[in-house]
C-alpha cells in the first residue's frame, strides 16, 4: 500500500490506495465531475501534495508542492501512464521519481502575511487546549482542525480568529504531534484496534470507529451502516474516543440488528474474542445490556489527514 490520501472531484477519499488503484483512478478522471486528483501523504504535511487534471480528449496537467510557494510546480502530459509513473514515484518518494516532464515553476505569488492571534491568555490556553485534545483522538483531518480553531471562540458578535490564523495555529500543533509520533515504534493500540473492527466487518458485523457523536445518535444511524447481510454492529462515538484519549479506556456498544438479546449477546463475545485476537484487553460481564470496555489502551492513533 501507498502511505497516500487521494480524494477526487466526487467526494471521495480513498487512503492507503495501491499502485493499482491509483492507477485506476488515473485512468478513470475526465469526466463531468470527475476530473481531477489531489494527492496528500500520510501524514498529512502542510503544502506538500500533488495533483493532477484531466478532461476528456486533452492532456493531463500534473502539479507537485514540496512546501514553500516556490516549490510549486506544474507540468503537462500526453497520456495517463506517464501520469501514473509519477504519481506513483511521488508517493513511494523514489529518487528522480519527477525525471521526465518539462516541469515550470507556477508563480502564485506570495503568501499573505498572517497577523498573530488577538486573544488573550485563558482564551489561547483554552483554543490550543481543544485543538490538541482534538488532534490526540487522531481522527480529524487539518481541515477538520483549521475549521474547529475558526469556529472555538465564536460568540454572537465576536469572531476572534480569522481563517489563516487558524490555519496557522492548527498547522503548528499538526506539525508538532507529527514529530511526536515519529517517535513511535511498532504497532499502536488503536493500530490493533482498526485490525480487530476490519475483522469483525469481514465476519458480517458493521464495525465504525469514532461513529456519530453519542450512543443515542450512535444507535440511530447505526443501521443505516449496514448490509444485506450484516448480522449486528460495534462502534464507539466521538466521546469515547475523547475519553480514550486521556487515558479512561474505551467504551465499545454492540448488538444485533434483530434485536433479540442473544444476538446482541453473541455480537458482545464475537467482539471480545476480535479484541483478543489482536492482544487487546476487554473487560465485559456477558451482559447484552452491558458496554464492553478496552482498558487498560494506550491511545497513540497515527495522524492520516
Amino acid at each position: 500500500m501507498l502511505d497516500i490520501t487521494v480524494k477526487t472531484e466526487k467526494w471521495e477519499r480513498h487512503v492507503r490506495v495501491c499502485a493499482e488503484e491509483l492507477a485506476g483512478l488515473v485512468r478513470r478522471i475526465g469526466g463531468d465531475g470527475d476530473r481531477f486528483l489531489v494527492i496528500q501523504r500520510i501524514p498529512d504535511l502542510p503544502d506538500v501534495f500533488a495533483q493532477v487534471w484531466h478532461e476528456a480528449g486533452g492532456d493531463y496537467t500534473l502539479e507537485y508542492r514540496d512546501g514553500a510557494a516556490d516549490r510549486h510546480f506544474q507540468a503537462v502530459v500526453e497520456g495517463p501512464e506517464a501520469v501514473i509513473a509519477v504519481l506513483a514515484g511521488w508517493a513511494r518518494q523514489d529518487a528522480g521519481w519527477e525525471a521526465g516532464p518539462a516541469w515550470s515553476l507556477l508563480d502564485l505569488g506570495p503568501a499573505p502575511e498572517v497577523p498573530p492571534l488577538d486573544l488573550d491568555e485563558d482564551e489561547r490556553a483554552a483554543l490550543e487546549k481543544r485543538v490538541r485534545e482534538v488532534l490526540v483522538a487522531g481522527y480529524a483531518s487539518r481541515a477538520e482542525l483549521v475549521e474547529l480553531a475558526e469556529d472555538y471562540l465564536v460568540t454572537e458578535d465576536r469572531r476572534p480568529v480569522s481563517h489563516e490564523q487558524a490555519q496557522a495555529l492548527a498547522d503548528r500543533l499538526w506539525l508538532e504531534r507529527v514529530a511526536e509520533q515519529a517517535e513511535w515504534q511498532g504497532e499502536t493500540d488503536p493500530e490493533r484496534l482498526t485490525r480487530a473492527f476490519a475483522a469483525l466487518q469481514e465476519a458480517g458485523i458493521t464495525a465504525r470507529e469514532n461513529f456519530a457523536c453519542c450512543r443515542s445518535c450512535g444507535h440511530s444511524e447505526i443501521g443505516d451502516e449496514g448490509g444485506p447481510h450484516t448480522r449486528g454492529f460495534v462502534y464507539f462515538h466521538t466521546q469515547c474516543t475523547e475519553s480514550a484519549a486521556h487515558g479512561h479506556g474505551l467504551t465499545l456498544f454492540y448488538g444485533g440488528f434483530d434485536g433479540s438479546s442473544e444476538t446482541t449477546a453473541a455480537i458482545g463475545h464475537e467482539v471480545v474474542a476480535a479484541l483478543s485476537a489482536v492482544g487487546l484487553p476487554a473487560e465485559w460481564d456477558h451482559d447484552p445490556g452491558r458496554a464492553v470496555t478496552v482498558t487498560p489502551l494506550d491511545w497513540r492513533r497515527r495522524l492520516v489527514g
